[in-house]
């Protein structure tokens, strides 16, 4: 389900989307051109804010044909992680941080026939996920502080995304970069230049009024 036409990928995030209307607005942004929905969970936690469970994931994912992108912002992560892949996540994204053996937690979401994906804060250096780069469908590199959305892209990123697109090279894998935080038609040719294979966006689509457009221009910053 993650095989997409288009030269990159936009997956709009849902944290930025109109929650007690989850449902119409993921078959919104469906209609709009979005190639996978992006959905963050948050537990208060591991990052400073709650948003919602596998029984969000459930409900929603009935309104959407398209790919359900779940990163998990949780700790520990691996007791959650069948709960997700029950719901109908097609990838589940973990953070080296979220438990002690991240080699397992990839081969648990494996295991689950779930894409895999390991997620990079700001201050979390590459070297996290060069030896699990076998098991690993997707890296998603932060370009925020994770936790709220509406926050302003971390210039410094730009670096490591161009470290982990030689490394995706190197390693011969067909691997998907993603860059989630402060995505906007300004940052977007930034992180598409340093190597970038999806573009992870909440206000810039759910906060525009027009979300055909919104997505329209993200596909033309390049």
């Amino acid at each position: 389900m993650s095989i997409v036409t288009n030269p990159f990928v936009i997956a709009p995030s849902l944290l930025a989307a109109d929650f007690a209307r989850l449902g119409e607005e993921a078959a919104a942004v469906e209609r709009a051109g979005a190639d996978w929905l992006h959905l963050d969970v948050m537990d208060g936690h591991f990052v400073p804010n709650i948003t919602f469970g596998p029984l969000v994931v459930k409900a929603l994912r009935p309104h959407t044909r398209l790919p359900l992108d779940v990163h998990l912002m949780i700790a520990p992560a691996d007791p959650y992680i069948a709960a997700f892949a029950e719901a109908g996540a097609d990838h589940i994204s973990v953070h080296p941080e979220s438990g002690p053996h991240l080699h397992r937690s990839l081969q648990l979401i494996h295991a689950l026939g779930k894409k895999a994906g390991v997620v990079l804060n700001p201050a979390t250096p590459v070297e996290a996920v060069a030896h699990v780069l076998d098991l690993t469908d997707l890296i998603m590199v932060m370009t925020v502080n994770p936790g709220f959305g509406g926050q302003a892209f971390i210039d410094s990123q730009l670096a490591k995304i161009a470290t982990l697109r030689r490394m995706i090279e190197a390693s011969g894998r067909r691997i998907i970069l993603q860059v989630d935080g402060g995505i906007t038609t300004a940052t977007a040719p930034k992180v598409l230049a340093a190597g970038a294979d999806c573009l992870i966006a909440g206000t810039a689509i759910f906060g525009a009024k027009d979300y055909s457009r919104a997505i329209a221009e993200l596909r033309a910053a390049q």
